[in-house]
């Protein structure tokens, strides 16, 4: 009788140095696909306030990462997500707005970067207000799984104090870790948001 197979668990992967090879060839120098999916979500007839939002993505020593890729999905001006599972009323789908970004970071300076618009308020499960935000989802080579998270905008304030999901994190200080910081540069209205996997003021991921 033969003695029994020991089998060894198989190492876990990460997303790896390809990831954007596979999802963002564009970007990593491939041009592959007919088209490409990129960080610009509007064109000249898309519905409200023009907004660029950036920033970098810390591990947790501070070192900045500079192969991360980040997608985002929201609604749109009037706060109407193009899915047909949004079934606000009165909220029209603009026909010039995609919704849903895909962007890298910079591979030298590890800054990332999408342009879009300000999502208005949307009403989420069981008709709870939430205030304008922006959903996100980040790989990485050394995250195990994809992490979630979302954008809130500081000039939103009052919004922000209603948000059912921000009430749902009990310290101030993690909720100030969704909060992008509004600037104005060059005339152009810009929200600088950092992403921290881990450490001090680690962003507040979710899991869904």
């Amino acid at each position: 009788m033969n003695a029994p197979q020991i089998k060894r668990e198989t190492a876990s992967q990460t997303a790896g140095p390809y990831v954007h090879i596979g999802l963002a060839p564009q970007a990593a120098g491939f041009d592959i696909f007919e088209s490409n999916f990129g960080p610009v979500l509007v064109n000249d007839q898309t519905q409200g306030e023009r907004i660029r939002i950036e920033g970098r993505v810390f591990d947790g020593i501070g070192t900045v990462l500079k192969d991360v890729l980040i997608e985002i999905w929201q609604a749109n001006a009037e706060g109407k997500y193009d899915h047909p599972g949004d079934l606000q009323a009165g909220k029209a789908i603009d026909p010039n707005f995609r919704g849903w970004g895909r962007g890298c970071t910079d591979f030298e300076t590890g800054v990332y970067h999408f342009e879009t618009i300000k999502p208005g308020p949307v009403a989420g499960r069981n008709g709870r207000f939430m205030a304008p935000h922006i959903n996100v989802w980040i790989v990485a080579r050394g995250i195990n799984l994809g992490l979630n998270t979302r954008i809130y905008f500081s000039d939103e304030a009052e919004a922000n104090r209603k948000d059912a999901v921000l009430n749902l994190i009990e310290w101030e200080a993690r909720r100030a870790t969704l909060v992008a910081q509004r600037e104005v540069v060059d005339g152009r209205t810009v929200y600088r948001f950092d992403i921290r996997i881990q450490g001090d003021n680690e962003t507040v991921f979710f899991d869904i």
